[in-house]
């Protein structure tokens, strides 16, 4: 997929080259240049009289396709320095690191468009999905402002109801851990369910009960408790179990080194749409938050994640559900 963007970047660049010194006699006319974008802004300017809805999409789509394309530059840029330097993505940069997941995430999700294009005459029928479906065939850079807000909004609803399902599933797998941990396992969970916020003291106090080979490790956690764990997360729930739990797991170490990187640059070095971004992608709805709530709980996920190993990740994705479900906290 990530070829076919490049050689898409590459034709795109040589279209460019090629019109540019074709028309490098007119170039240098103002005058020429002028009419153009007259004649350009005249037809925008009646798309959106007469066909206003179309021009949206005409316009969001011209939108997208440019985000996408310096998406693929930058991407290819960052694999480059991954191949030069020989370091693993996990050892990039935060922004660098997040752009290169984000990207296969979304990737990953145009799969089915590009599969369905691959006959002749089938981009109609690939325009019409792409209408008509645009919350599971697209990504954000395709979406409209008031799309990414609804489309949040139900990714969030849903994780949600998810959430509150892990939830009395890990009540129902207290029987299971050691019993020097099921009175502190059972009393954080009583806790969240009574709409308290839970202090990343309190969390961090049942790490080993999501040890590797725990009831609750990523290797021993039953395949129904497995699945919600993945709704929280893009990943594909119907698959056999064994697939699931791999993807689980390296969605789960992408996390846990996006955190340190996170770490290393500093969360107060984020702007606020990068915050709240961040707040998002481990699980917390930040569309109804103050900036200092979003502050605030990212430095409680970081500290909590901090004191996690690749052998605990189970937790952290438990954290999805723990730290976010009454967060903020009431206050009386």
């Amino acid at each position: 997929m990530f070829r076919l963007c490049k050689r898409a970047v590459f034709i795109h660049e040589q279209w460019i080259v090629k019109v540019n010194l074709s028309l490098s006699p007119y170039s240098t006319s103002p005058v020429r240049l002028g009419v153009l974008q007259k004649v350009n802004e005249n037809c925008e300017r009646f798309l959106k009289q007469r066909f206003p809805h179309f021009s949206i999409l005409y316009h969001t789509l011209r939108k997208g396709f440019q985000l996408l394309l310096e998406d693929v530059k930058e991407v290819s840029r960052i694999k480059r320095t991954i191949w030069i330097n020989n370091i693993h993505y996990r050892e990039l940069p935060y922004r660098e690191m997040k752009r290169l997941i984000l990207f296969r995430r979304n990737m990953i999700k145009a799969i089915p468009l590009l599969v369905i294009s691959l006959p002749p005459f089938a981009i109609g029928f690939v325009f019409i999905l792409m209408c008509l479906f645009p919350r599971q065939l697209l990504f954000r850079h395709f979406w409209t402002p008031q799309q990414q807000r609804k489309f949040q909004m139900i990714d969030h609803i849903k994780r949600s109801q998810c959430q509150a399902k892990i939830l009395d599933s890990l009540v129902l797998t207290v029987p299971r851990v050691s019993v020097s941990h099921q009175r502190s396992l059972l009393n954080l969970c009583s806790k969240v369910q009574d709409g308290k916020h839970p202090r990343v003291s309190e969390v961090r106090a049942v790490r080993d009960v999501f040890f590797r080979s725990s009831p609750l490790g990523m290797q021993c956690v039953v395949p129904r408790h497995l699945r919600l764990l993945g709704s929280q997360i893009p990943v594909i729930v119907w698959f056999p179990s064994f697939l699931v739990r791999r993807r689980l797991t390296i969605k789960a170490l992408d996390l846990l080194y996006l955190d340190r990187a996170l770490q290393r640059l500093g969360p107060d070095q984020l702007t606020e749409d990068e915050m709240r971004q961040a707040c998002d992608l481990r699980g917390l709805n930040p569309s109804r938050l103050t900036s200092d709530h979003c502050k605030e709980w990212l430095h409680q996920w970081l500290e909590l994640s901090a004191n996690i190993n690749e052998s605990e990740i189970s937790l952290l994705l438990h954290c999805m559900t723990l730290l976010t479900l009454n967060y903020p906290p009431v206050t009386k």
